[in-house]
């Protein structure tokens, strides 16, 4: 297992599926610089350099307490929906649980590699579709061999080749739907220890959709653990048969799709 954070007690999981990551009493804090009275920018950050013995007070940092405390299980063959108002925590987390973001207190563990897909997963815009179909796939860690054999059916899996020859073209006169979906198609086909998706599937259509979320259980059975990140609530049904619900960086409830989903839409007509 590796881990991210601070050292602690971590938890003993007991008998049954093996847990891939453990979120344990996770603290998530940004600083933001020279934002102070609107006076931030490059001549903020000149005085600070001029001044390095300045205090955070005086150069304009705040602090932004963006997960609070946060404690969770994930298991082998789990898809997990994460749920919650825009600012929740919900993004930062799995950016977290990836590497991707360090921890303020508490601890990360996971088993295998954590993979983030979103929709703003980087490929280079000025090339074309196919040749980011194999830069993605080197990425991930396949051979030139995999990718050669699996390349078709990535392309057919996005769908983007259905009104033109568009693999061809480069990635920057994509729709930012038609991006989001070769994305996915890249990463969905890779079998994955612990893929996190951050609304990815909420650019594609009914069937780009319905695709993503037959694969997402495909990973399932292949022992992996899906987190997916939607304001979809129909989406997180279909898909996940457990859910987090973030509010304002605590988690709020932990359990059971449909009880979960219940509480959360009753919280957000009030």
């Amino acid at each position: 297992m590796t881990h991210t954070g601070s050292e602690g007690q971590g938890g003993a999981p007991g008998d049954g599926p093996a847990p891939t990551v453990i979120v344990d009493d996770v603290d998530i804090v940004y600083r933001v610089n020279g934002t102070k009275g609107g006076r931030g920018g490059a001549p903020a950050a000149l005085r600070r350099i001029l001044r390095p013995g300045s205090t955070a007070k005086a150069s304009g940092v705040r602090t932004v307490h963006a997960v609070k405390k946060v404690s969770f299980t994930a298991y082998k063959g789990e898809a997990i929906g994460l749920i919650g108002t825009n600012g929740s925590g919900k993004s930062t987390l799995l950016k977290a649980i990836a590497g991707l973001l360090p921890v303020e207190n508490g601890q990360i563990f996971t088993n295998g590699q954590p993979s983030l897909l979103g929709v703003n997963a980087a490929l280079m815009n000025d090339l074309t579709g196919e040749r980011n179909v194999y830069l993605g796939g080197l990425a991930m860690g396949m051979s030139r061999a995999q990718i050669k054999e699996r390349y078709q059916g990535i392309v057919d899996f996005s769908g983007i080749n259905e009104k033109g020859d568009f693999i061809t073209l480069p990635m920057r006169t994509y729709s930012s739907g038609m991006a989001a979906r070769l994305r996915f198609s890249i990463a969905a086909a890779k079998d994955h220890d612990v893929l996190l998706i951050d609304e990815a599937l909420a650019t594609g259509d009914r069937s780009f959709q319905r695709r993503s979320e037959a694969r997402i259980r495909e990973l399932r059975a292949e022992a992996g653990t899906v987190f997916l990140v939607s304001h979809n609530n129909n989406s997180i049904r279909d898909t996940c048969e457990r859910v987090l619900w973030l509010e304002r960086g605590e988690l709020r409830m932990d359990g059971p799709t449909a009880d979960v989903i219940k509480e959360y839409e009753a919280f957000t007509k009030k």
